[in-house]
């Protein structure tokens, strides 16, 4: 039987794919995890040993044989360094790393399901990733699941654990789910906790503190100014992350309703009546009539 030879040089990130090329399914899998990064950075500002990636490549082996990029939305590894180079991580490759696996790892079920509680599970488990969170939101009760399951890996296999918020000491954090605004998008969200179970606040939250923050250092010294300057730059970056998901949000509202236009205009060309468009559409033919500019 022929057995298989170890690789005789690994592949460095910059040789590897930093991912599959497959588009999300959507929005809530870059929403999601960004939003948690977003957090990290404001509580962890003083950190530089940790990486949080999003929809980024995780390369390792197992049994001394490179495995297929792991994917997940989002990743926190810790007792690594935050800034390898000024591009960034391209992927996050063990043989890189330190051999240090992931600690948490996130999956968000989507419409098209990608076998996260059979083969992703398995595959989490051969890189050691302590815990593994997958968030169901939607699909739960299609796949008979909860939509919340945080597993923590036991003598080699993943147990689901049912406190939530989740406290997780190799992190210094917890997890769990909460409602909240992020982007203008008003929803349940995942959120990072203290060790009392308290959500850590949204961006919209701590960016409004730095501005308060700021507004009382007018009259402190140089070296005090000098800070109050750090933390104007941090509101401006937490300002500047909602503003850009809330103009996503519109442009995407925009797109809608002109889709909507095109498709109620054609059906009134057909001679479908105003009447029977409202009540496909749950419109009242007041607003159909605005849609075909027929006021």
């Amino acid at each position: 039987m022929e057995q298989s030879q170890p690789l005789l040089r690994l592949p460095t990130s910059e040789e590897l794919p930093c991912s599959d090329e497959t588009p999300v399914d959507n929005e809530l899998q870059n929403l999601i995890p960004n939003f948690l990064l977003n957090v990290l950075f404001l509580i962890w500002r003083e950190r530089l040993d940790w990486f949080f990636g999003v929809d980024m490549a995780i390369y390792y082996l197992y049994q001394e044989e490179l495995q297929p990029a792991l994917i997940p939305e989002g990743f926190l590894s810790i007792g690594v360094p935050s800034i390898t180079s000024e591009r960034g991580r391209l992927s996050y490759v063990l043989w890189e790393e330190n051999e240090i696996p992931p600690v948490l790892a996130i999956e968000i079920v989507s419409q098209n399901y990608n076998n996260e509680y059979e083969e992703k599970k398995d595959k989490y488990t051969q890189l050691g990733v302590k815990y593994y969170l997958i968030y169901n939101p939607d699909y739960w009760q299609r796949d008979q699941h909860q939509p919340f399951e945080l597993y923590r890996l036991e003598q080699g296999e993943y147990v689901l654990q049912t406190a939530e918020p989740y406290w997780m000491p190799e992190v210094g954090l917890g997890i769990g789910r909460s409602r909240g605004t992020y982007g203008g998008l008003k929803r349940e969200w995942l959120f990072w906790h203290d060790q009392e179970g308290n959500a850590y606040r949204t961006l919209e939250k701590i960016a409004k503190q730095y501005r308060q923050l700021v507004e009382q250092k007018q009259q402190l010294t140089k070296q005090e100014h000098q800070q109050a300057e750090k933390y104007q730059k941090r509101a401006e970056r937490a300002e500047k992350a909602l503003q850009e998901q809330q103009q996503q949000l519109a442009e995407r509202d925009l797109q809608e309703q002109q889709r909507q236009k095109q498709v109620i205009t054609q059906l009134f060309s057909l001679g479908i009546t105003i009447e029977q468009i409202a009540t496909s559409y749950n419109l009242t033919p007041t607003q159909v009539k605005e849609i075909l500019g027929r006021l």
